[in-house]
């Protein structure tokens, strides 16, 4: 059976595979890894070597020339990992090895060219982008790469270089890493997004100010918000400030400020949001959804839920079921009670029909009033037979026995 890969490669180093490709074949090819300059990449139809990279096959292949030979011809190559995507940009160092490729059956020294990943010129998450020279920008942006290849960091505070980065990506100056700390595994995105894996670090995030070194925090982050043009200054997740963010938590306190915070309802209020020290999921943006297309929305708690809102808690549904023992509107502090309605329709039925006995004995008696008296008992006869029917029929609301 046939191997591939970095498998190729060491099963050749013990000898087991007689028509693989080794060691020697791969130095002879000029070396196992160079390093290349990115010139394109193919990521759709539009691109002009769309059909011969192999359509969908093909994207995510770049075409590259040679770092230390900038007048030399184009080649390709491929991306090494299938399940991991992160495509470079143009003008972005990548490292190049020449591997096996689908005819590895046939002809054992056929290679193909991948490349593993960027070369972290700037070590920064938005871009390792390096012009060929660094006198080819604008003078005033001249500094950002020639003091960098003498040592100096670069500093980039006028929104942008004029490095081509590729068709839509354009650079940002206020883009921050990440700050990480003893043990994290982060995963930064390009203009703000990352996961953390981390823990408290005592003294130094301010999700730290509980539990001990080590204790596990997970961080899902979109967008920074508001930032200085600072972008080399690494920067830590601030819940408040950026643009979306989730914390799974094990014994942090994170403070959120919340937009509502009143639990006048309880009489043993849940601690504040931004007090809360311990296991949970914290969800924060300027607009959440949840919307399900075949199932329910589910919501179980060991205590209460609570819903706090600044203007109105609105419900839309063709029918609002509430099963429950008791039920209480109006404030906690109410000194006027809700009727009962079974016993206040029963109650007034029977004052109604009492009424209609009255009226119906006025109306064949002629009182001290007159014929007067008895004519009007007579007319409420009927709109007091109406009002009873009424309040039997129509002040109760409808369940239905079914559910």
């Amino acid at each position: 059976m046939a191997s591939y890969g970095f498998t190729s490669l060491n099963k050749n180093l013990n000898n087991n595979l007689n028509n693989g490709f080794n060691v020697q074949t791969a130095l002879a090819t000029s070396g196992l890894i160079t390093t290349g300059r990115v010139v394109s990449i193919v990521l759709d139809d539009s691109h002009p070597l769309w059909k011969e990279v192999g359509e969908y096959n093909g994207i995510g292949t770049i075409e590259f020339q040679s770092v230390t030979d900038p007048q030399s011809n184009f080649s390709l190559a491929k991306p090494f990992f299938t399940n991991n995507t992160k495509y470079p940009l143009i003008n972005e160092i990548v490292y190049i090895m020449a591997l096996p490729n689908t005819d590895i059956g046939n002809v054992t020294t056929d290679t193909t060219k991948y490349y593993i990943d960027t070369v972290g010129i700037w070590n920064h998450p938005h871009h390792n982008g390096f012009p060929y020279s660094p006198n080819t920008p604008p003078p005033s942006q001249q500094k950002d790469y020639v003091e960098t290849e003498a040592g100096s960091v670069r500093r980039v505070t006028d929104q942008s270089t004029e490095i081509n980065l590729g068709n839509t990506f354009v650079e940002r100056a206020n883009i921050h890493p990440l700050q990480a700390y003893e043990g994290d595994v982060i995963y930064e995105g390009r203009w703000g997004n990352s996961i953390r894996f981390g823990s408290t670090v005592n003294g130094f995030t301010n999700w730290s100010t509980t539990g001990s070194n080590g204790d596990p925090i997970m961080i899902l982050r979109n967008g920074q918000g508001d930032q200085s043009n600072e972008g080399w200054v690494t920067i830590n997740e601030d819940i408040n400030n950026d643009d979306s963010s989730i914390y799974l938590t094990s014994t942090q306190n994170i403070l959120l400020n919340p937009t509502s915070e009143k639990y006048n309802s309880y009489n043993n209020p849940p601690e504040k949001i931004n007090k809360f020290a311990g296991k949970q999921i914290l969800v924060n943006s300027g607009r959440l959804v949840f919307n399900t297309t075949t199932n329910h929305i589910l919501l179980n708690s060991q205590k209460s839920v609570g819903i706090n809102a600044i203007e109105s808690f609105n419900v839309d549904s063709p029918k609002s079921i509430i099963q429950s023992n008791e039920i209480y509107l109006g404030g906690k502090n109410a000194t006027e009670p809700i009727l009962k309605g079974d016993i206040t329709v029963d109650l007034l039925s029977q004052l109604v029909q009492q009424l209609i006995n009255l009226t119906k004995i006025l109306g064949f008696v002629t009182p001290l009033g007159g014929p007067g008296v008895s004519q009007a008992a007579q007319t409420l006869v009927p709109f007091l037979n109406t009002l009873k029917t009424q309040i039997e029929t129509t002040t109760k609301s409808k369940v239905s026995k079914t559910l």
